[in-house]
């Protein structure tokens, strides 16, 4: 609500354009004609390096004494500067929007006749998957930001080297961009309780939590001894173990306890009920009473409270009632959750009630955090920083989705090869995968077990701070159904009023 996919959206792309720019002009120009350009003459007869060209002239091993004059350069040094030799094969930086559209996964760039068949394949990724939504979430203040964006890395040079924003000059204006979208936007309920909006990085594509900034501010909001809820997006076994491996390590900030939300309705489905389409009416099934079909759902989770309770967290369950919902139903739930390891389970109605509908579940988290800290429970990470990157994702695979092996196509093996040969192995890992099941396979419900996780593509965000596997196929921009939202959505001429938004 500061503008935050709109300024993530032009970041990107400068970067973006940036890149391309800069091949460009590196090979259609020589050594001295870049360096006129990069460091033109002034007013005065002389030449200045930009605090950014710094950044660069440290990172090729220029003496500091050089720093004041550009003249001072030998060939060699010039040459270094001026010359980023960008592999095309290596980038991985591709452009955004804030748009459904299948179309801009793969498509080719600098075909004009003014590029001079400077040509090369690129793709787009949908604005949210965009690394600097991830660093907008994961910076800690708008010093932190600059450092990270500045790290972005967009591809090799030809000899092996990461090329990152800073090398292209562009850190500096990618953090006026989004000077403004490091502020969280302060709401409240309906009830006056204050919350932030800020970040959002979906947890299916990246690594899914509202921002560090936001908790921290929370935190200092509500004093010692208050509760400050956040977000991790889409189920626990994404949005709760990225939270937990990357959110964490960034923020140093524990959780106490960890509020696993489920619906009567959700664990039919794992238990075998028909598929549910989007835009299609429930069947019935799902809205007439079936405690057995419940039962068998409960293996999803009882597989989201085991894995919660490996990083030694205890977990309240919260089950949002329906009006369809049968008592019988929501028992066995309460049920099958305290079976399960849950330290509490409550029926929530808040929906419907407001405030009133969650007292229970507030006053199961406060006791469940109090009893937690009078027993000493520490958190505890899935992996040590020091584990190869494949024994990182091959830890997330088998203790979280419960696969049975991991596979890696070719184009994967390569990167993993490249960026551990970088020095980026200490990073933590960010599976991209469907929300919809433990395994790749959408269609899989329940608590598949066994399942092969197939990692197609590797990328690093090390500006963000943790290395992407995108697994089975899991697309990072999304299309168009055959029938779009936008069929609904219209205005009222006479008054200005928007129709058809939900």
């Amino acid at each position: 609500l500061t503008g935050d996919i709109h300024a993530i959206t032009a970041a990107n792309n400068l970067l973006a354009a940036a890149i391309d720019a800069r091949m460009f002009h590196e090979s259609t120009q020589s050594d001295v004609a870049l360096f006129n350009r990069l460091c033109p003459v002034d007013k005065q007869g002389g030449r200045r390096f930009s605090d950014i060209m710094v950044r660069r002239l440290r990172k090729i091993g220029v003496a500091k004494e050089k720093f004041v004059d550009p003249e001072l350069l030998t060939e060699e040094e010039r040459r270094a500067f001026v010359r980023l030799d960008i592999d095309p094969e290596t980038i991985t930086w591709k452009r955004v929007l804030d748009t459904n559209d299948r179309f801009l996964r793969k498509i080719t760039v600098g075909q004009g006749p003014q590029e001079k068949g400077k040509t090369r394949e690129t793709g787009f990724d949908i604005a949210v998957a965009s690394e600097i939504m991830a660093i907008l979430a994961l910076a800690g203040s708008l010093g932190d930001m600059r450092e990270r964006l500045g790290k972005i890395v967009v591809a090799n040079s030809r000899d092996g080297k990461p090329v990152t924003a800073d090398d292209l000059g562009v850190g500096g204006a990618l953090t006026v961009l989004m000077k403004d979208a490091i502020n969280p936007t302060l709401m409240q309920t309906l009830e006056g309780t204050p919350v932030l909006v800020h970040a959002g990085p979906f947890a299916n594509i990246a690594h899914g939590n509202s921002s560090i900034v936001a908790d921290k501010v929370a935190l200092k909001v509500v004093g010692e001894g208050g509760f400050v809820v956040t977000e991790a997006g889409f189920g626990a076994d994404i949005g709760f173990e990225k939270f937990a491996n990357i959110k964490t390590r960034y923020s140093g900030l524990e959780p106490n306890c960890v509020v696993l939300v489920a619906t009567v309705r959700a664990l039919k489905m794992h238990g075998g009920g028909p598929p549910v389409v989007a835009g299609r009416p429930l069947d019935h099934a799902y809205t007439s009473e079936n405690v057995d079909l419940v039962r068998a759902g409960c293996c999803n989770l009882q597989r989201h409270i085991e894995n919660i309770r490996k990083f030694n967290v205890p977990v309240v369950v919260a089950v949002n009632k329906f009006a369809s919902d049968t008592d019988g139903e929501l028992n066995a739930v309460l049920e099958e959750a305290i079976k399960y390891g849950a330290s509490r389970a409550v029926i929530c109605q808040h929906h419907g009630q407001g405030g009133a509908g969650a007292v229970d579940l507030a006053n199961a988290v406060k006791e469940t955090c109090e009893a937690s800290k009078a027993a000493g429970q520490s958190f505890k990470f899935l992996y040590e920083d020091s584990l190869p990157i494949k024994d990182k994702i091959g830890a997330i695979a088998k203790e979280i989705y419960a696969a049975g092996n991991v596979e890696y196509s070719p184009e994967a093996e390569a990167a993993l090869k490249r960026y551990e040969g970088m020095g980026f192995s200490n990073l933590p890992v960010c599976i991209a995968k469907t929300q919809y099941s433990f395994s790749t396979d959408a269609a899989a419900k329940g608590a598949p077990s066994g399942h092969t996780l197939l990692v197609r593509e590797v990328r690093a965000s090390v500006g963000a701070g943790f290395i992407i596997a995108i697994c089975g196929d899991m697309m990072m921009i999304p299309g168009l159904p055959t029938r779009p939202a936008f069929y609904e959505i219209d205005i009222d001429p006479a008054t200005g009023r928007i129709v058809g938004l939900s």
